[in-house]
C-alpha cells in the first residue's frame, strides 16, 4: 500500500497502480481539497483499479484527513468519559459515530479507515492520548465494539491498532523505536484484551505496533513471527489480514532497507505493507516485491467495501453529525 504526492493522480502515479505488486492507496490530507475534487480522483484511481483497497486515516480527532465537507469527528476519549455517566449512551453514541465516519467515506468509494484504535489510555503516550476510547480496557472494549459494529452497517471493515498495544510506551514510533518493558502476562491481561474481544466478534484486520515488548521478542511486534503467527494467529485465533504500519516511520528502520523491512514484515506474518510518504522508497519496495513469487492473498479482498442501504438514510445521516457535533463541544 502505498499514497500519492498531491489531489490528482499524475501519470507516472497511474503506472505504478497498475503493477500487481500495489495491493492498496492510502489518502493524506495533502490529497484532499473539497468533496468534488475527491470524486475525480477516485474515479481515477478506479478507473484503472477498481479492485484497490483505498485507505484513510479517518479516526476523529486529531486523525482526521479529511476535514472541509466531511463531518468533524470528535477524538474518541469523550466516548469512554461519556461512557462513566451513561454506558448505554456511550455505546449508541459510539456505533452511531462509528457508522457515521463509515458513510461519509464510503459515499466516495473509499474502502476503508484504519479503525478504531484498540491501544488503552494509560495517561503517558502523547501519541496515542485522547485517540484511545478508555482507560480500562473493559470500557475500551465495549466502545470500540460498537464503532466497530457501525462501521460494518455502512459497508466498511475494521482495522483494530496498534497490537499488542502502544498505549504504555511514552515515544513516538514515527520518530523513535520504542520498548516496552512488561511482561507477557501483564500485556495479556490488559492491553491484549480489547484485541482479544473484537476478534471474537468480527475484527477484519490489525495493524501491529512498532515497538519492541522486550521481554517477549526483540524485533517490534510488525516484524515479530511470535506476536503474528504465535500470538495472533494460533493462540487468538485471528484470521483476517494483518497490516503492517508504515514501513517509513523510525520504529520501523531497525528492520534495515525498505525492501528489508518488507521482506521481514511479510515473513513475520503480514499480509500488506504500507510505504508513505517516500515515493522512491515505496518504488523500492515494489522492486524487491516482483523478485517475490507472486501469492493470491484471498484476505486483502475482504477488505473492500460493500454497498449498504444506510447509506440512503439521509435522516440519519443528520442526525449522526449532529450528535458528532455536540461531542466534539464536550472536549473543548
Amino acid at each position: 500500500m502505498l499514497d500519492l504526492v498531491g489531489t490528482s493522480l499524475t501519470a507516472e502515479e497511474a503506472i505504478t497502480l497498475q503493477q500487481p505488486e500495489v495491493g492498496g492507496l492510502i489518502l493524506f490530507s495533502r490529497n484532499y481539497t473539497d468533496p468534488a475534487q475527491l470524486e475525480q480522483l477516485m474515479q481515477a484511481i478506479r478507473s484503472i483499479r477498481p479492485d484497490l483497497i483505498v485507505a484513510v486515516d479517518q479516526e476523529g480527532g486529531r486523525v482526521q484527513r479529511f476535514r472541509d465537507g466531511f463531518t468533524r469527528l470528535p477524538a474518541m476519549a469523550v466516548l469512554g468519559r461519556m461512557y462513566q455517566r451513561d454506558p448505554v449512551e456511550a455505546c449508541v453514541s459510539a456505533h452511531e459515530l462509528g457508522w457515521l465516519m463509515a458513510a461519509e467515506l464510503r459515499a466516495f468509494d473509499i474502502d476503508i479507515s484504519f479503525a478504531p484504535v484498540l491501544d488503552i489510555d494509560w495517561q503517558q503516550s502523547s501519541i496515542i492520548g485522547d485517540r484511545a476510547f478508555a482507560s480500562t480496557p473493559e470500557t475500551l472494549a465495549k466502545l470500540a465494539l460498537a464503532f466497530m459494529q457501525g462501521m460494518h452497517e455502512a459497508g466498511m471493515a475494521a482495522t483494530g491498532k496498534h497490537f499488542p498495544g502502544h498505549g504504555w510506551v511514552q515515544a513516538d514510533s514515527h520518530l523513535e523505536l520504542p520498548v516496552d518493558e512488561r511482561d507477557e502476562a501483564h500485556l495479556e491481561q490488559s492491553d491484549i484484551q480489547p484485541f482479544k474481544y473484537l476478534i471474537t466478534h468480527g475484527l477484519d484486520a490489525i495493524m501491529p505496533a512498532h515497538v519492541v515488548y522486550s521481554q517477549v521478542d526483540v524485533e517490534p511486534a510488525g516484524f515479530s513471527s511470535y506476536w503474528l503467527k504465535e500470538k495472533l494467529r494460533k493462540q487468538l485465533g485471528f484470521s483476517g489480514v494483518i497490516f503492517s504500519d508504515d514501513l517509513t516511520m523510525e520504529g520501523a528502520s531497525i528492520a534495515g532497507s525498505y525492501a528489508q523491512r518488507c521482506q521481514k514484515a511479510l515473513d513475520a506474518g503480514c499480509d500488506m505493507v504500507l510505504v508513505c510518504n517516500q515515493p522512491r522508497q515505496a518504488l523500492e519496495v515494489l522492486d524487491y516485491l516482483s523478485t517475490r513469487p507472486m501469492v493470491n492473498n484471498p484476505r486483502i479482498a475482504t477488505m473492500r467495501g460493500k454497498s449498504s442501504d444506510s447509506l440512503q438514510n439521509t435522516q440519519r445521516l443528520e442526525q449522526a453529525r449532529g450528535l458528532a457535533g455536540r461531542c466534539v463541544a464536550l472536549i473543548r
